[in-house]
Formats: C-alpha cells, sequence, structure tokens
C-alpha cells in the first residue's frame, strides 16, 4: 500500500472536511505529476470503508484503466467497470470506473436507481460542465461530488465555479519544486519567429487545421534548432495534427535525431511508446495525444509546438516533462516566437504566474536572453520589475492615498507594500465568494487596520484576512504600522518585521514625528526583514 506525501495527506483531509461542512461539489486542484489518482484513490478507500459506494467518472478509456490499476496498488481495492458491454450492476465491489461516453446514454443511466452511487470522482474534472458529464450527475444528484483537475487559469475556475461549491485544496507547480517533488524547469526562449497570425479560432483556442498549415512551412527550421538544443535528451513534441506530427518526424529525421511519431490510429502504439521509454528514440511526436494519461518520467525536454491560449493544455503539455528521475537535474521548455496579433498565447510564465502583468514581464525577459533560464528564478526578477514599475506608475495614486485625513489603509496600498501578486490579481470563482463582504468580515478588516469600502467581494475579503492573520503570526509589520511609516516616504514596509517598524517608529515619535536627518526614507531598510507571509 503506498504512503501519502505529506500535502497529498493535507488534500484528503481537506476534501473530506469540506464535504463534511456541506460542500458537496468540492474542487481538488494538483499540478501534472503530483499523483491525483492516489490522493483521490485514499478519498475513495475512506468512503469504501465507511460502506459506501464510489463511481469514477473518466472520458477515455486509457484513464479508466490507470484508475483502476492506480487503486488496487494504493489500496487494495477492485473495481467494477462500466464501458460498453461491461457493467456493475450484480457486481460486489464498492468502486466503479465508469466511461462518461457509455454512461451518460439515457436507456443506461435508466438502470440505475438515483442513490446507487454514495460519491463521485470527476477525473479531469474541467470535463465536468460537458453535456454528458452534467446528465450523469444530475441522475445521481445526492451524490457528494470531487472534481479533480490540474492548475486551471481563471477562465476555468469562474466556469468550474458554476457547478462547484468550494476548492478544498490546491497544490501549485512552483510548491512542488520547491519541495522536491518536481523537477525544476528551465526555458528558453528560440529565435525563430513563426507566423500564426492568420490562424483562425475554434472553441475558444486556436483552429488546429490552421496551425497545422501555418507550422509547415517552418518544420525544417525547427528541426535544424531542435537538433541543436535536444542531444543527448529525452524530447516530446506537441503539434497539432497527426500529418504535422509525421512530417516533424519525417524533418527531425533528416537532421539526424531518432524520432518517431504516435496517434490514436497507431496500431503499435503501445510499443513506440516503450520504445522510446527504452532508449530506441530521442524525440516522440505527438498530436495530442499525450496531454492525459501518460507518464514517462524520463522525458527531460517539452517542445510545445501546438500554441494555445487555454493555460490548463499547457500545463497539461508541459507537466509530461515535470516528474522526478534519476539523473534528470531539470527539465528543458523551448518556447518559439509565435508572431500573432492575439496576446493571451501561453508562456512558461503562465505556469506559475499568477498575474497577468508579471507572466507578460517574464515573457519579455526570457526573450532577451539566450541561454535556458530558471522559471522560479525568472518569475522573481520578473515581479521584482513589474513592482518597480507599478511604484513608478502607481505613485501619484498612493501618496494620494497616504495623505489621505483616515487612520486606515486602502488596501491597494497594503497589496503593494507586501508585495501580494495573489491579492491584486484575484479574482472571484466561487458563488459565496462573488458576494458582497459580510459584517462582520468589514468589521474584522476596520479593527486589523484595513479600509474595506474597496473590497467588493467576500472571497477578496477572506482572502485579506487569512493574510493578515498569518502575517500576525509571524511578527510581520500591520497595517497601521506601513500607512505611518510609508507616510513618512519609507519603501515596501510590508516586508518588514513588526519589531523592526515598532523601534522605528519609537525613534520618530523621540524626535517629536520628524523623520532623524541621518535616516532617508527612500534608501532605508531594516537590519532584519522577512521577506515571505
Amino acid at each position: 500500500m503506498m504512503e501519502l506525501r505529506p500535502y497529498q495527506d493535507e488534500a484528503r483531509l481537506a476534501v473530506e472536511a469540506q464535504w463534511r461542512e456541506g460542500n458537496k461539489k468540492t474542487l481538488l486542484v494538483l499540478v501534472t505529476g503530483g499523483g491525483k489518482t492516489i490522493i483521490f484513490a485514499k478519498i475513495i478507500e475512506d468512503l469504501v470503508t465507511n460502506g459506501e459506494r464510489v463511481l469514477v467518472l473518466a472520458h477515455r478509456g486509457e484513464l479508466l484503466e490507470q484508475a483502476a490499476d492506480k487503486i488496487k496498488a494504493a489500496t487494495g481495492l477492485g473495481c467494477s467497470v462500466e464501458k460498453a458491454e461491461q457493467t456493475c450492476l450484480g457486481e460486489w465491489y464498492r468502486v466503479v470506473v465508469g466511461s462518461v461516453q457509455s454512461l451518460q446514454r439515457p436507456a443506461r443511466l435508466e438502470k440505475f436507481p438515483t442513490d446507487y452511487f454514495d460519491a463521485i470522482v470527476v477525473d479531469e474534472a474541467h470535463h465536468a460542465l460537458a453535456d454528458g458529464y452534467q446528465r450523469i450527475l444530475e441522475h445521481f444528484d445526492g451524490a457528494r461530488v470531487l472534481g479533480v483537475t490540474a492548475t486551471p487559469d481563471r477562465g476555468d475556475m469562474r466556469n468550474l465555479g458554476q457547478y462547484f461549491d468550494s476548492l478544498a485544496y490546491e497544490y501549485t507547480l512552483p510548491r512542488a519544486i520547491r519541495e522536491g517533488y518536481l523537477c525544476p524547469i528551465k526555458a528558453m526562449t528560440i529565435p525563430l519567429k513563426l507566423d500564426i497570425s492568420g490562424v483562425g479560432m475554434s472553441a475558444g483556442d486556436y483552429n488546429a487545421g490552421g496551425l497545422g498549415s501555418a507550422l509547415e512551412p517552418y518544420l525544417d527550421m525547427i528541426a535544424a534548432e531542435m537538433a541543436q538544443q535536444c542531444k543527448n535528451r529525452k524530447t516530446v513534441v506537441f503539434l497539432p495534427l497527426i500529418a504535422t506530427a509525421q512530417k516533424m518526424r519525417d524533418a527531425l529525421i533528416s537532421h539526424g535525431l531518432r524520432a518517431c511519431e504516435v496517434n490514436g490510429q497507431s496500431p503499435d502504439r503501445a510499443q513506440i511508446l516503450e520504445d522510446f521509454e527504452k532508449g530506441k528514440y530521442d524525440v516522440l511526436c505527438n498530436a495530442m495525444l499525450l496531454t492525459e494519461g501518460w507518464d514517462c518520467p524520463c522525458v527531460d525536454c517539452i517542445v510545445v509546438l501546438r500554441p494555445t491560449k487555454i493555460r490548463s493544455l499547457y500545463c497539461q503539455m508541459v507537466g509530461r516533462g515535470t516528474r522526478l528521475h534519476p539523473g534528470k537535474d531539470h527539465l528543458l521548455l523551448l518556447d518559439f516566437l509565435w508572431h500573432t496579433e492575439r496576446h493571451e498565447l501561453c508562456h512558461p510564465a503562465h505556469l506559475i504566474c499568477e498575474s497577468p502583468e508579471v507572466a507578460e514581464q517574464m515573457t519579455i525577459n526570457l526573450e532577451r536572453v539566450t541561454e535556458a533560464s530558471d522559471i522560479m528564478e525568472a518569475e522573481k526578477q520578473a515581479a521584482s520589475d513589474v513592482i518597480a514599475q507599478r511604484e513608478e506608475a502607481l505613485a501619484k495614486e498612493l501618496s494620494a492615498m497616504r495623505s489621505r485625513k483616515r487612520k486606515l489603509v486602502d488596501p491597494l496600498q497594503f497589496e503593494m507594500s507586501i508585495q501580494a501578486e495573489d491579492l491584486s490579481g484575484y479574482v472571484p470563482a466561487f458563488g459565496w465568494e462573488m458576494s458582497p463582504p459580510t459584517e462582520k468580515q468589514v468589521q474584522a478588516l476596520e479593527k486589523m487596520g484595513i479600509f474595506p469600502d474597496d473590497i467588493e467581494c467576500a472571497g477578496k475579503a477572506a482572502k485579506l484576512l487569512d493574510r493578515l492573520a498569518a502575517r500576525r503570526q509571524a511578527g510581520l509589520t500591520t497595517p497601521k504600522q506601513i500607512r505611518f511609516l510609508e507616510g513618512k516616504g519609507f519603501k515596501n514596509v510590508g516586508t518588514w518585521e513588526f519589531d523592526a517598524a515598532r523601534r522605528l517608529i519609537d525613534r520618530i515619535a523621540a524626535n517629536r514625528w520628524i523623520v532623524p536627518g541621518e535616516i532617508n526614507p527612500e534608501t532605508y531598510k531594516p537590519d532584519v526583514r522577512r521577506l515571505e507571509a
């Protein structure tokens, strides 16, 4: 039986807590490679121990088989199958893996009592809003639901918030890398300008057929560049069409790389994947077949030649290379210069940046360097650059805020001072988050020194209160200290320790509330600082 990592156990407990609190439909957001199947397998084990029956929904046969295998490996529980001619009815297993395509059919659903399942797990939950999934979920409307997905973008979260009641737990890529569960990523911008400005849109993303046609003139140049950058690496290339993937394979072979191609119609698909993993091939080309349900930890280079504006899809592609493997110290991510009039295209920055401003600055910074850059370090630099730009652009606004005759701190000033990108870029997703702040929240914010009138929703108020409590626990500056000292011209007081700010305020007070002449607020830094809270 598998033992959970600390964050996996946290996730399990968080999901079960949401259900106990009455949030019947909750989300688990876990970075690709974080072990989502192991987590929901353990949750299923807890449910079965209580005598409950559980359905696991997926949209592809391979995902069902993998879920059943991992549930068996992690818990020892066997699974029934509800797919095509196979049915779970009449079997004694309390866990069922079900195909959405089969189970959504009315004639099949009618065979099940509406209370047949006590809980439903939706693997790849970003599909949960599709008609087929909704038909099944509505039929078993009394069941608790767990949706599991890789890191979604804000649009996905808003959409998922139409169905799910809450976000139980989120485990991000930066945290996974910091804690050593996924490998570091180095991104390299390839100065080969690929013109996709004429490609149309379909279902909210770039049209695959148009992308294939636009890419073909560049395949040989891309192959030549890859021959330089991908030597001695296990590389996976994502392309928009099967025909494009096959032409890419041929171009790579002509440049001396051992390349292969796999697609959904490949009769020897399993053999090709096995040969790639064992080292017969260096490069594996595919037309989006491998975005879900395929693990090959030795992959240490990803080339995305299927540009997308959908962050969750981009994360899934890159996630094929983030798993740990002996001898693998980082993943190389090649990022080409796509020429397009649209600005929402995903780049390496979108893997880790919460703020669109920071992502844009990080993309610009990466385009200026000629070597592979660690994305965590690049994000820090971009965040610093954006803060500097914001401080300059918002100087007048902040100056006006600081001079207002009120005792409380404007939320914007507080967020800027503590460098909180997650607060300044916050977008509510669930129903309760979108509602106005409660009277209790407003009173608590005022008591802690924040002017609440500019806080438009309960979700933002909750995040601010959580951050304020964490800062107090960590011994960092209060909003009132920030307001006073920044009113005197000091910078980023939100990154200081409480005691350092208190000592400085005491010095100013002893000097008749005038900053001592030997102190320059523009350059002053306290002796000790904590930069995280």
